[in-house]
């Protein structure tokens, strides 16, 4: 394609989204403190690099798949930052879920030197990640996004334009707000009937034809064994952890601090996802709050 891509971070979404981009035909060079997330793209084609300025330096494209705010920051304003090190021509695309106000903080120090970025934060778990149907949420200008638009089309099936610089971090956290509360309902309604002796497969396929239905019922159930090839059926391993999730909710929280919002429902999901993760579950996927439930009836 001629189209050299960086990809930075390859965790359990970046580096499924990493194999894709290859299978896509993008020339790709990767880097990661992980040596083995590296050696697995390697695996498939990709080029590593030994540090991330010399990953980026004949990159048309970057795309960054970081844990949170700090590191983007670091990665990309940081002493040893990469801006410096950009080609005028390349195109960053930032998939991390951070704060808004972080994302319009790079993105203006992009847009200094004349480089162009967006933010395109992620939602599908690693499911969507694996089978390249994610939906990308993106902020910044329209002309970026359609520039950005084939490149994320190679890891995703749904891509959003929210708005400007920011827009795409915003609407990533209400989404992730949401989902953190319907997931805390699911586990509620699951353990009590199971609590009283029925079987969480019936109940769930009750719940899916009924008014309960939603998507945590679908396709993340929380129950182990209830569904194949979801977190909940392998010792809660994989996925979005507790940690990440814990972290956007806080985000949320920062979030309607700021413009004013009641989200009395989104202050109580965050305050249940932290006594999860400060009982030494944040390794675990995030469907893993089914055992907060569980220990409550203890």
């Amino acid at each position: 394609m001629g189209i050299k891509v960086t990809f930075i971070g390859l965790g359990n979404m970046g580096g499924p989204m990493a194999h894709n981009l290859i299978k896509n035909g993008y020339e790709l060079t990767v880097y990661d403190l992980n040596k083995q997330a590296v050696e697995e793209a390697v695996a498939v084609g990709a080029q590593a690099a030994d540090n991330a300025v010399e990953a980026v330096k004949e990159a048309n494209v970057v795309i960054s798949m970081l844990p949170n705010g700090a590191i983007v920051k670091s990665l990309f304003l940081g002493k040893n930052g990469l801006i410096p090190h950009l080609r005028k021509d390349v195109l960053v695309i930032d998939s991390s879920t951070i704060a808004a106000a972080d994302a319009r903080d790079v993105a203006q120090a992009c847009r200094q030197q004349d480089i162009a970025m967006i933010d395109a934060p992620v939602s599908g778990g690693t499911a969507a990640a694996i089978a390249g149907t994610l939906t990308f949420i993106c902020g910044g200008s329209a002309a970026d996004f359609e520039q950005a638009k084939p490149i994320l089309s190679a890891m995703g099936k749904n891509i959003f334009h929210a708005g400007e610089n920011g827009a795409g971090q915003v609407a990533k956290i209400c989404n992730n707000m949401l989902l953190a509360v319907h997931m805390i309902g699911t586990a509620e309604a699951l353990n009590m009937g199971t609590s009283q002796g029925l079987d969480p497969t019936v109940l769930s396929e009750i719940m899916k034809a009924s008014s309960g239905n939603n998507w945590s019922l679908q396709l993340y159930n929380p129950y182990p064994d209830v569904m194949e090839s979801v977190p909940s059926s392998n010792g809660y391993q994989g996925g979005f952890m507790v940690n990440l999730m814990s972290k956007d909710l806080g985000l949320s929280q920062e979030l309607a601090s700021q413009s004013k919002s009641s989200t009395p429902m989104g202050s109580l999901a965050t305050q249940l996802y932290q006594i999860h993760q400060n009982s030494g579950y944040g390794e675990l996927d995030f469907s893993s709050i089914l055992k907060l439930m569980q220990k409550s009836d203890d």
